[in-house]
């Protein structure tokens, strides 16, 4: 069987398998996209590809991945085509798609990427590096300390960081009179575009304060949030796609076919029309950012590390339980949605019954163990601001100290074991090891590492209290401490 390729796109075009106008002619690269994994392929690469349908143009993908040629090697020869695939339930869609036209490994050749990023004919750049990828510290600053950040800084012409790569590009599309970029973040970091403006501004400042005004002047970071599930491809998907297309894709993508992007409309230059194809620019992301985070990532954290302690595998299978479906329930109902800025005009609740149908789906396979690395990084964005507002006005925090307890425990275990999927996971096994065996000691020390919990949080008697009742149910035995948690509604 054949790999796809643009041979066998014609193929399938003749033989009537591929969606009328994908095999005209391909766009030549208007954009990069640093982190070129499964999410950016079953998410805004998707909008591209109905953009340049659309209306045409030269919006084809550069992708830049800051570490693994795994992509690349799926990609490059395949011609840049790859398969969509989105489920729910029995009902199957394919779609196949040639946004992407490159792929370029960044330690394997920087020089190609910041000319890539100088190139006249490239206005737009996005981000998915994940919440690590930001190189943030607790407080959600530039981490002077990282030693990516002291590497570009002491030696920029062989970046490490995205900001190295960023302000190096940048620096010579000034050098050669270039304009600037729309440079948007579409990772689930909270006010993504000013946290990473701040950082931008920081680095550069550092490097050259000349180009850190430039910056400042000609380029602009939208804020923007994204949603879709995509699970991790499985053999079986790619056995499936081989299947249907009758030749193998090595780089194909899974999702649900729910996906919404919505965009600071603050651009620096031209981008492509997305807003034509079911994304939304508007002046505020605000509102949008905080549902998705809190209701959403809030949830999945909620079933992913609840889901690793009772040793249910995937999404599905924790919410076939009723007693954690009513849990996800009821965390977004009574202390998530009433600290949240609702848009106007839009339905919460049917918002909420969405997720909670969306998270049930079957088909998508979405494993507990994949949602759950990175904790450190995660939960800071996605619990914090909820438990501070029931805090505050005096509701319910059991779920929220449920979410958090659990993840005390994932995280100790994965710990102890050496398997813990974490940036911050040498630091969480140094506290573990200093903390003593009883619930209440590695509680403490959890309470008292800033990374995680900001002080004003940590030294409320009610969390304190609420959370070391949660940590002893749960490590007791996961179902009862759900039960438990529901009957206190």
């Amino acid at each position: 069987m054949q790999r796809l390729s643009n041979l066998e796109i014609s193929r399938l075009a003749a033989n009537g398998l591929l969606a009328p106008g994908a095999a005209r002619r391909r766009a030549e690269v208007g954009m990069v996209h640093f982190g070129i994994g499964a999410f950016h392929r079953a998410h805004q690469a998707l909008y591209t590809e109905a953009a340049l349908q659309h209306s045409g143009g030269d919006w084809g993908i550069c992708g830049v991945s800051l570490r693994s040629a795994a992509v690349r090697d799926q990609l490059q020869p395949q011609d840049g085509w790859y398969c969509s695939v989105e489920r729910l339930g029995a009902e199957v869609q394919y779609q196949l798609v040639g946004a992407v036209r490159e792929v370029l490994v960044a330690p394997e050749d920087p020089g190609a990427v910041l000319e890539r990023l100088a190139d006249p004919a490239v206005s737009v750049v996005t981000l998915t590096v994940t919440e690590k990828g930001y190189c943030l510290d607790g407080k959600g600053v530039l981490d002077a300390a990282h030693p990516d950040i002291i590497a570009d800084l002491n030696r920029p012409v062989v970046p490490a960081s995205l900001f190295g790569y960023l302000c190096a590009g940048l620096a010579l599309r000034r050098q050669r009179g270039g304009g600037g970029l729309s440079i948007i973040s579409c990772d689930n970091l909270s006010h993504n575009g000013r946290l990473l403006s701040a950082a931008m501004q920081i680095f550069s400042a550092e490097l050259d304060p000349e180009l850190a005004r430039w910056i400042d002047d000609y380029c602009s970071f939208p804020e923007t949030m994204v949603d879709k599930i995509v699970p991790a491809t499985t053999p079986a998907d790619l056995a499936a796609v081989a299947a249907h297309l009758q030749c193998h894709d090595e780089a194909t993508v899974v999702g649900e076919p729910f996906r919404q992007w919505v965009i600071e409309d603050k651009f620096a230059g031209p981008v492509p029309p997305w807003n034509q194809v079911g994304a939304q620019f508007v002046s505020d992301v605000a509102p949008f950012e905080a549902m998705k985070l809190r209701l959403l990532n809030a949830s999945h954290s909620c079933i992913a590390y609840l889901g690793c302690l009772a040793g249910w595998d995937t999404v599905a299978d924790a919410m076939a339980v009723p007693a954690l479906r009513q849990v996800v329930g009821d965390l977004m109902q009574l202390e998530v949605t009433p600290n949240l800025e609702v848009p106007p005009g839009f339905d919460v609740n049917q918002y909420q019954q969405q997720l909670l149908e969306r998270f049930a789906n079957p088909s998508l396979q979405h494993r507990t163990a994949q949602i759950a690395m990175d904790g450190s990084q995660k939960l800071p964005q996605r619990i914090m601001a909820s438990l501070a507002g029931q805090l505050g006005n005096g509701g319910s925090i059991e779920r929220l100290c449920l979410v958090l307890a659990a993840w005390v425990l994932f995280s100790r275990e994965a710990a102890r074991k050496g398997t813990l999927d974490d940036p911050l996971a040498a630091e969480l096994a140094a506290l573990y090891e200093q903390a003593g065996s009883q619930p209440e000691d590695y509680l403490r020390a959890i309470l008292a590492w800033r990374s995680l919990v900001p002080a004003a949080l940590a030294n409320n008697e009610r969390l304190q209290r609420t959370l070391l009742a949660q940590l002893i149910a749960l490590h007791a035995d996961v179902e009862a401490a759900l039960t438990a948690t529901n009957r206190g509604s």
